[in-house]
């Protein structure tokens, strides 16, 4: 296991590039696996999880060649339907080649997914579309595998019940190559998807997004090799202009969009925070040391994401006064919490009253049984120091680098492979921008 030691307390400076989005990358991955011809994506991010997608690709049957932040793909003919459970089991997004496998070997065999451990995260909705298609799907919970079969998936209209990003990109790819056409409602509206979209659009598929979350898929026989440069990382630039804020503003940021982030821009502002393009880069700072308090509830796009909350959270805790976080997409994304209160902050988790929590939350709440604490209070001016603290996963890690970047003295965090799951080189860069940070591993 990997550690990091950091120093905070320090101001920092300098120039920091985002990378290619994570949840484009893992995404347009799978895409490629639809056609035997190569598919070419840029400006990928150098990280385990792209790592992880490129090792089952390869198990599968498919020759990928890496070169810098590039990618080549070119699934030939599938070897193996059945996609390891060590590996599989990794990352999420493993399951959503079960779309590439049913559509050119008619079955698939995939493990039940990865990934951050950062609440249930259903994939009943994806099953459920999958069906409808005229897939049969059955989990042996011995083995830990989907067994799926389909002779030839065929197009359908299907209402998402809640919003989800993997789901809509599930079956949007089933239905490029089904037969007939597919109408999908209520369906995720992140700019990610979009991507892929753009990318399935290039290989000949004919997909389109009408007003009312509505996307129509016409299937097509084939698809055609194609090219992608993947977009910039938004949960990235959302976590070097906190960074930035907390420790100077004197971080140029070169690579964002600030278009994909404009909910946070609205609370940045809120708060104090302003923001400036400079030398072709973006550099975000506090108008003065006293940051406004705010009340945050986290809501599928165009709201404030979910990925966002636990760098906000840290912002918060140097506000004057108190803030809450709601919490309305995962039912389990305060693991950093805890983690924080070590370092002296002062958070009060809580109940929030909601008229119809069923409908309100994008989570089943019917599952969610013991612990109905979705939102936190924050207690400003805290002044943090130095601890031994714990990742539990992705986002999380991202929190407690900017809590140890602010806090006085040297603290460690353990289990930093979360971390790697998403950012490149994080340490890396952060050196370069002049904090005082190792990597241990044990």
């Amino acid at each position: 296991m990997k550690k990091y030691i950091i120093n905070g307390g320090n101001n920092l400076k300098g120039e920091v590039k985002i990378s290619g989005s994570k949840n484009v990358a893992l995404k347009v991955l799978v895409a490629a696996c639809l056609t035997e011809e190569e598919v070419e994506i840029s400006n990928a991010p150098l990280i385990s999880d792209l790592y992880s997608m490129i090792e089952l690709i390869k198990e599968s049957g498919g020759e990928v060649k890496l070169e810098g932040h590039t990618v080549r793909i070119k699934m030939g003919k599938i070897k193996s339907s059945r996609i390891p459970f060590d590996i599989g089991a990794k990352v999420r997004t493993s399951f959503m080649l079960i779309a590439p496998l049913l559509l050119r070997t008619g079955k698939a065999i995939v493990p039940n997914p990865g990934g951050c451990r950062i609440g249930a995260r259903p994939i009943d909705r994806q099953i459920e579309g999958l069906e409808q298609m005229g897939t049969k799907i059955r989990y042996d919970s011995k083995d830990g595998y989907f067994h799926a079969v389909a002779e030839k998936l065929k197009g359908i209209t299907y209402r998402f019940e809640k919003n989800t990003h993997t789901g809509t990109e599930t079956l949007i790819m089933a239905a490029s190559l089904a037969q007939g056409q597919t109408i999908l409602l209520n369906t995720a509206l992140e700019p990610e998807i979009d991507d892929l979209i753009n990318l399935l659009n290039k290989m000949g598929a004919k997909i389109r997004r009408e007003e009312d979350r509505k996307i129509i898929i016409d299937g097509v026989h084939k698809l055609h090799g194609a090219s992608i440069k993947i977009m910039p990382d938004r949960n990235e630039l959302v976590t070097f202009a906190i960074a930035s804020a907390l420790t100077g503003g004197e971080i140029i940021i070169r690579g964002g969009d600030l278009n994909s982030i404009a909910s946070f821009l609205e609370k940045f502002n809120e708060a104090g925070g302003k923001w400036e393009e400079v030398n072709s880069g973006i550099r975000f700072f506090l108008l003065s040391k006293e940051i406004k308090p705010t009340n945050i509830t986290t809501e599928p796009h165009p709201g404030f994401m979910t990925d966002w909350q636990g760098p906000w959270a840290v912002l918060m805790t140097q506000a004057k006064g108190a803030s809450t976080i709601h919490e309305s997409i995962y039912e389990n994304r305060f693991s950093y919490v805890q983690e924080l209160e070590k370092m002296g902050a002062q958070i009060i988790p809580y109940h929030p009253k909601v008229k119809n929590p069923k409908e309100f939350y994008n989570f089943n709440y019917e599952d969610k049984k013991n612990n109905p604490m979705q939102a936190i209070k924050i207690n400003g001016h805290s002044q943090l120091h130095n601890a031994f603290i714990k990742t539990a996963d992705l986002r999380a890690g991202a929190t407690l680098v900017l809590a140890a970047m602010v806090a006085k003295g040297e603290s460690v965090i353990d289990d930093i492979g979360h971390l790697e799951r998403g950012y490149e080189n994080f340490d890396g860069r952060l050196k370069s921008l002049g904090l005082n940070i190792k990597v241990l591993q044990d």
